[in-house]
């Protein structure tokens, strides 16, 4: 009798990398649950689904505080698959795990400092990596996200409200903005957001953010570009 011996078919495990949403509570929470209360209501659906990291650095909050907190934003139905920058003895059982090693901007690596040129020497202008960029050809329907962290986003149409555009670069809508155009997602301060027609639910930039309500009236229904000042988004009408 001949036994016919077969393998088990093998388990393939791969890497793959997801934009999250960082949130970085300060104190007291009760205040800051109020503000995230206020941005989640003023733009429905913003944490629905998406990849949240709690980033607990700098924040001296104790174990029980931290469960409440975890169960406050279970309440929001924002769901947390990590926790970075906590204390390991706040940590425990049932939390979700501690993560590390999370980059908060482009995998561009910083050279060390080459000695000075000496006098009269032309100066000779840094190489950098150029950034990517995709350009999609149909406009972003409701419900619709479009997610690129490695670069520039250019849309050839309209940005519906209840659609979502998050790029690591500047963000370009040759169309009207209703949704949500998010630039500088992994840390980039220079990126800037432009659309030929601003009526936008909320943009953001490296993280600052600004609702409808909270823009220009003189703005709305313009061709816009904003940029990041001092922590603060500013606009002006394209000429």
């Amino acid at each position: 009798m001949t036994k016919v011996l077969t393998d088990a078919r093998s388990i393939r495990i791969k890497g793959r990398s997801f934009l999250a949403v960082m949130l970085s509570p300060d104190l007291p929470i009760d205040d800051w649950l109020i503000r995230l209360d206020d941005l989640a209501a003023r733009s429905a659906g913003f944490f629905l689904g998406r990849p949240v990291v709690l980033d607990l650095t700098d924040l001296q909050i104790d174990r029980p505080q931290l469960k409440d907190l975890i169960a406050e934003l279970a309440k929001r139905n924002v769901s947390i698959m990590g926790i970075e920058g906590a204390r390991p003895s706040i940590l425990g059982s049932g939390m979700p795990p501690a993560l590390k090693g999370g980059r908060s901007v482009s995998d561009i690596e910083v050279q060390a400092k080459e000695p000075a040129d000496p006098p009269g020497k032309p100066a000779v202008a840094e190489s950098r990596p150029a950034m990517q960029s995709i350009v999609i050809r149909e406009p972003v329907r409701s419900g619709q996200s479009v997610i690129f962290p490695e670069g520039d986003v250019t849309v050839i149409g309209s940005v519906a409200s209840g659609a979502e555009v998050i790029a690591g670069g500047s963000v370009h809508i040759y169309g009207a903005l209703r949704g949500r155009a998010m630039a500088g997602s992994i840390g980039n301060a220079s990126a800037r957001i432009f659309c030929r027609k601003l009526e936008a639910e909320l943009v953001a930039i490296d993280g600052i953010y600004k609702m409808a309500e909270d823009m220009a009236p003189n703005l709305r229904g313009q061709a816009v570009q904003l940029w990041l000042e001092d922590d603060a988004i500013m606009a002006e009408k394209l000429i």
